[in-house]
């Protein structure tokens, strides 16, 4: 009997234990994610969603993509501007009326590279036109993961408002199956504009603290309290119950 009563308090005590460690595993990352459209006047019949995680000054990113033109290098950014609308161009973005739109006419909508979404090495503004280390959409989609982004903390938080937003370059203008044709890129002239030319677009929307997601370019903050209340009294309540049988049934064999 008081074995078993030895027993089940252990077991309610580690329980507690339990409730009490499992906090660390919840710990409150947020992240925001996208829809990716076509941008405006591209040619691009394209779709995709991302969803990038903050932890701290570390990112991780997910994304997927269809609809590119295969086979080819696709620069892919995470783009943020202070000055931005936050938000996805239009054909009203054409300044100079060639009914295409060009990653420079496309910045007052989305802003600079803050990250570039590169395979492998350097993540920074400085490779955001590192072709050999960018997807290049076999049978035309991408399908990209990327965690332990380093980034500073103003671009952590930049992300984290939901108003950046991820841009997939790459278009075919012309439909010959390459990046060709006599117009040069806005960014290095030694490219055709098809190269670099934006493709799919998607801010990276943040939801409420606490929100949970639902798709279609939502987000979530993990609510760490809730969920450590919530898995402490489950585990409290089963080590109780476990307890209580013991000793129920040591009471009988006696």
């Amino acid at each position: 009997m008081r074995t078993t009563t030895r027993i089940a308090g252990a077991s309610i005590a580690a329980a507690a234990s339990l409730a009490l460690a499992v906090g660390p595993a919840f710990a409150a990352d947020s992240w925001v994610s996208a829809n990716l459209k076509p941008v405006a006047g591209n040619g691009v019949q394209g779709s995709g969603t991302a969803q990038v995680t903050i932890s701290g000054t570390e990112v991780k990113v997910e994304m997927a993509a269809t609809g590119l033109l295969p086979d080819q290098p696709h620069a892919a950014h995470i783009h943020y501007g202070e000055a931005a609308r936050h938000e996805c161009p239009t054909l009203g973005d054409d300044t100079n009326d060639d009914h295409h739109l060009n990653t420079t006419e496309g910045g007052p909508a989305y802003g600079d590279i803050v990250v570039s979404l590169t395979k492998t090495g350097d993540t920074s503004p400085k490779s955001g036109l590192a072709v050999d280390r960018f997807d290049t959409a076999p049978g035309g989609k991408i399908s990209y993961e990327r965690g332990r982004i380093n980034v500073t903390s103003a671009v952590a938080e930049d992300i984290a408002s939901g108003e950046a937003a991820i841009v997939i370059h790459g278009v075919d203008y012309n439909k010959d199956g390459k990046y060709s044709g006599d117009t040069k890129s806005d960014l290095d002239p030694t490219l055709p504009t098809e190269a670099t030319d934006p493709a799919l677009c998607g801010v990276l929307v943040a939801a409420p603290a606490g929100g949970m997601q639902t798709g279609g370019g939502m987000s979530s903050t993990t609510n760490d309290n809730g969920m450590l209340l919530a898995v402490g009294g489950v585990a409290l309540v089963a080590a109780a119950g476990s307890g209580a049988v013991a000793a129920r049934r040591a009471r009988a064999r006696g």
